[in-house]
């Protein structure tokens, strides 16, 4: 069966492979536009590309109620299991490993990542996921990097991409990240989450459809796509 995903809102995402639902940083309860609430997910793991509210506010909830595996960042994976998560995979930059559902390299992103209670959360991270029906790369926060190129070599179906600016990469930069990557289909995300990183997604997809070889897919928050 192929993998589908669905875009919760923000930069949260659920997909299911090989048998296993994964969770990507779970910000729901607190998301104005989050199209799902933390107790109607499930989640055999979850991952947590930094510390920072919008992107971690629901993982231990749904760990200590699913029994999911928290994938993250040595500091972070120390920080939810002092507040009773029992499994968690630390990991990190550029290191990879084999889970059930797939193959995961954790990536550069140039972010910062304290958590939500002031404690340091390491090193922010993107995620390259390494699937049957092709590899998916979730940017998650970052600015634009050069590095993308060598991400972009590994063969991308599909990437996940912030436009949202002020925070990460806005759209100029999300368009030049594109052309780095090369993906075969690109999600805008990490956008109209809030009037501050309001963005015309319809208007930079028309931009990637003109500018690049990728086709962009624009979701709205509960949207799905298979790869």
């Amino acid at each position: 069966m192929a993998t589908e995903l669905t875009w919760l809102g923000h930069n949260a995402w659920s997909f299911c492979a090989s048998g296993f639902t994964v969770l990507l940083d779970p910000f729901l309860d607190d998301n104005p536009v989050a199209s799902v609430r933390a107790d109607a997910v499930e989640a055999h793991f979850i991952l947590v590309s930094h510390g920072h509210f919008d992107h971690i506010a629901d993982a231990e909830k749904i760990a200590r109620r699913t029994g999911a595996t928290v994938i993250s960042s040595f500091e972070i994976c120390q920080w939810l299991g002092s507040k009773g998560v029992q499994t968690t995979h630390a990991m990190n930059i550029g290191g990879s490993y084999r889970f059930p559902f797939g193959r995961v390299k954790m990536t550069i992103a140039h972010h910062t990542s304290m958590l939500p209670d002031g404690s340091c959360g390491g090193a922010a991270a993107g995620f390259l996921v390494y699937l049957p029906e092709g590899n998916v790369y979730f940017a998650c926060d970052t600015g634009l990097f050069y590095d993308m190129k060598l991400l972009g070599d590994e063969g991308i179906a599909l990437a996940a991409l912030p436009i949202g600016d002020n925070f990460t990469m806005g759209p100029e930069d999300a368009l030049r990240a594109v052309k780095l990557l090369n993906p075969r289909r690109v999600v805008p995300i990490h956008r109209n989450t809030w009037p501050l990183i309001a963005q015309d997604a319809a208007a930079w997809a028309r931009r990637v459809r003109d500018e690049t070889s990728a086709e962009p897919v624009v979701l709205e928050p509960g949207g799905r796509i298979v790869l």
